[in-house]
């Protein structure tokens, strides 16, 4: 039982919007709290919910499954994959991480400089303001460089090289909802929630600036 409670479950706010993965565990707990129901999909194609109580009858009317079920003295209980919450319509509060990944994610892999898009293994990371010339080590101050343009602006400002950028360095705003593989953990019925997540949660710049 305890492999089955362990398994990860996508959560989803009131307003069906991907925020989060918890333990089967920690789902079932809600449920029975009255504070989440269990998501699923009918064979149709449409989602329906169900309280504990519903998804519990629900469950007793299925083929046994001791890889999906947790059973207990009285009853058994199918490991819900999707689970929504009734009161939670935020996402999650997280600042991004000062990362050489999401710099080259913030700068589209674009050189700030000359505005070519590059794969990663062509690109490093450039400070605005040289480092001995006391240029920080922050989102305002670093930017993705092609090598080339580094080469060529070397220990100078961007105005002391004749050298402009593509836009001012910022730290981005974007809003990571669930910080998980989803490939390696992740269940086909969670496909859905992700796709409408990864079109509309606000990711930072507008592209097209």
């Amino acid at each position: 039982m305890a492999a089955q409670l362990q398994q990860p479950v996508l959560v989803l706010n009131r307003l069906w919007q991907a925020v989060n993965v918890c333990s089967a565990r920690r789902a079932i707990t809600l449920l029975f709290e009255g504070r989440a129901q269990v998501v699923c999909e009918d064979p149709s194609g449409s989602f329906q919910t169900y309280s504990f109580h519903e998804w519990k009858d629900f469950s007793n009317e299925q083929p046994t499954s001791t890889k999906e079920d947790v059973r207990t003295i009285s009853f058994r209980i199918g490991v819900p994959k999707v689970i929504l919450l009734l009161v939670y319509d935020r996402f999650p509060k997280k600042e991004v991480k000062f990362t050489r990944h999401n710099i080259f994610e913030r700068d589209h892999n674009t050189c700030q400089y000359c505005g070519e898009s590059l794969e990663r293994k062509r690109l490093n990371l450039d400070h605005v303001i040289p480092r001995d010339r006391g240029g920080p080590t922050n989102w305002e101050n670093i930017v993705c460089s092609c090598i080339p343009c580094n080469t060529r602006k070397a220990n100078r400002t961007p105005k002391e090289a004749s050298m402009h950028l593509v836009r001012n360095p910022k730290r981005p705003k974007w809003r990571p909802f669930i910080q998980v593989n989803f490939t390696l953990n992740g269940h086909a019925s969670w496909r859905h929630f992700l796709d409408i997540a990864y079109w509309n949660v606000e990711i930072g710049e507008d592209l097209t600036q």
